[in-house]
């Protein structure tokens, strides 16, 4: 049977800095790699998958904060680094599963690449079947093969950017406030399947830590 798996003490962003050697940014980015290893190991090593699941539903149950004092401020072609973008696109899918499937499915018509494909969203995709996908990849990285999973969370988020794009032409002219948002989306996750394709090749190459 696995050990158990303790639900991580609340800390308070002044005691967590203070643990962490009064801001040292290098203590910072020992830690968070760190504790990415040991998670993805310990996880990886429970056969049963519970690990596993319980991870997938923290950020969904708890909030992504705890999360973010680890992760946030790490390199983003980084163990660490690639974990938090994996939340943060799982913490958006479940936000506003309506715009994500809206958006999946403008890009995946407007995209010349086989991303959709890589991704495995149904098609189309209802809002509900983009839930269940993220946190398919999102499992997939914690108790599959790690490299896949990135390679399937980039491609997701450059679906999503290209429809967020073509949303955001649309609008231009009619609605620009809601253009200028989509915009600002469409970069995030172009931003975010750079990083995600990258982490992907350095974990092939045994290099990301």
């Amino acid at each position: 049977m696995p050990a158990a798996f303790p639900r991580p003490v609340r800390l308070s962003p002044q005691l967590f800095d203070s643990l962490l050697g009064s801001h040292d940014p290098a203590e910072q980015t020992r830690i968070a790699h760190a504790t990415a290893a040991a998670l993805l190991a310990r996880v990886r090593a429970d056969d049963s998958g519970v690990s596993a699941e319980r991870l997938v539903a923290y950020a969904r149950e708890h909030g992504i904060e705890e999360i973010a004092e680890l992760w946030a401020k790490s390199p983003a072609v980084s163990l660490p680094g690639a974990l938090w973008r994996l939340y943060l696109v799982q913490a958006a899918i479940h936000a506003d599963p309506a715009t994500a499937a809206l958006l999946h499915e403008r890009g995946r018509i407007e995209l010349a690449s086989a991303d959709a494909l890589v991704a495995g969203a149904p098609v189309p995709a209802a809002p509900e079947e983009l839930v269940a996908l993220i946190d398919t990849i999102l499992r997939g990285a914690f108790s599959g093969d790690f490299a896949v999973a990135l390679d399937r969370a980039a491609a997701f988020c450059r679906v999503q950017a290209s429809g967020a794009t073509h949303l955001a032409d649309d609008y231009e002219a009619t609605e620009p406030q809601r253009a200028s948002v989509l915009t600002t989306r469409a970069a995030r996750l172009s931003a975010y399947g750079r990083d995600l394709t990258a982490s992907s090749a350095a974990w092939r190459a045994h290099a990301l830590n």
